[in-house]
């Protein structure tokens, strides 16, 4: 095999990261509120909301900047060093004009990245995350001394669990 049979390979495993980061940020939208209305508790998860949060956050960020996104930049350079055609423009920009026949300037895009960012931010109002759940430590103690003269110390570690 050639080098760029590897290129190649490695901007078609790019693509899929990317892809699945943008069905990451859409679907985990919907599922945040859908799941808060069946009541799933793993909607709630604090770090699941952080992350969402911040990557659609990013994400608008970028747009706003007109800053491509580094995965396609990535994904341009190895199609490049694969020989293959690159597009111009973001990502979602490129697929979306390419399925959906969409020609929009980018600053559309960034309007809606940042609708879509402040679509999530409700929704930690209406579906509400967990605490941050806090691991404590507790030592204890045991000041009498068994018969060998010494004191005895033992750890425990629990989880304080947040209430739903």
């Amino acid at each position: 095999m050639s080098g760029s049979v590897y290129y190649g390979l490695a901007a078609d495993l790019v693509l899929a990261a990317h892809t699945s980061f943008v069905v990451f940020v859409i679907l985990g939208l919907v599922l945040i509120l859908v799941g808060g209305v069946r009541g799933w508790s793993w909607v709630k998860h604090p770090w699941f909301r952080l992350v969402h949060l911040l990557v659609i956050g990013v994400v608008a960020a970028q747009a706003w900047r007109a800053a491509i996104c580094p995965l396609t930049a990535l994904e341009m350079a190895l199609r490049s060093q694969a020989g293959d055609a690159v597009y111009t423009g973001s990502f979602i920009a490129h697929w979306l004009a390419t399925l959906l026949y969409y020609d929009v300037p980018l600053w559309v895009f960034a309007i809606c990245y940042t609708a879509f960012g402040l679509l999530v931010v409700a929704s930690w109002v209406i579906v509400r995350p967990r605490p941050f759940a806090r691991c404590s430590l507790e030592v204890v103690v045991d000041t009498e001394k068994p018969q060998g003269g010494e004191a005895v110390r033992s750890e425990s570690s629990r989880a304080v669990r947040p209430a739903v």
